[in-house]
């Protein structure tokens, strides 16, 4: 997603927030922050106990070495909070979507894609894939290569907000699910090595976020 979509959902977030008094807020998770992927979100009550979260995350660097995760996610989560909205415990059910491109850099929760297949009708017949599951793109002999691909999939959340001031929240949470991806493994001169289907089932978010309320 272009940098112009971003700044106009933005933009269109805080056109109706007025309009939402102490009824809405404005996220950011520091801990996105932290691994060098910009992020906002926006929370809305749909009653006393319930409100409605969204939140969009944007990772479009490159690092040295030609080492890059490059991914996009949005994730839309309905939560159910045990006293009342914006304070205390919740819980949520949420979904999730995006597309990635990495180069030279090994997902770090491989070890929980619980099944992987190569597509044998989009494979190339004279294809050395290896093995299934996520590539190692770090290797050195496998320099110049990249996968591509997108994901959806859903899970649970538990997280808990404190009141920091009259409008300043602080909220931890963390989710868990299963997630299905397409992926295509490129090899040198981007020529296709195999067609993967991935299924993942582990940690799907984490967030220490401050929020602002209007």
């Amino acid at each position: 997603m272009k940098r112009s979509h971003w700044i106009a959902i933005l933009m269109l977030i805080l056109a109706a927030a007025p309009g939402l008094a102490q009824e809405a807020g404005v996220k950011t998770n520091v801990l996105g922050w932290a691994t060098t992927t910009p992020n906002i979100g926006v929370e809305i009550g749909a009653g006393r106990t319930s409100t409605i979260n969204l939140t969009g995350a944007l990772n479009p660097w490159n690092f040295g070495d030609e080492k890059h995760f490059r991914f996009w996610n949005v994730m839309p989560e309905y939560r159910y909070w045990f006293c009342e909205k914006f304070t205390g415990h919740f819980i949520g059910i949420h979904a999730l979507g995006g597309q990635y491109n990495a180069k030279n850099f090994n997902f770090p929760l491989k070890a929980l894609i619980i099944s992987s297949s190569v597509d044998p009708q989009q494979t190339p017949a004279d294809a050395a894939s290896g093995s299934d599951g996520w590539p190692d793109l770090t290797s050195d002999l496998n320099k110049g290569r990249h996968a591509e691909g997108w994901y959806v999939g859903g899970g649970i959340t538990y997280g808990y907000q404190w009141m920091l001031a009259r409008h300043w929240n602080l909220e931890a949470s963390i989710g868990v699910g299963y997630a299905y991806s397409k992926m295509t493994f490129y090899g040198r001169c981007n020529k296709e090595i195999d067609h993967r289907q991935l299924h993942y089932v582990g940690p799907t978010h984490a967030s220490l976020s401050f929020m602002y309320m209007f």
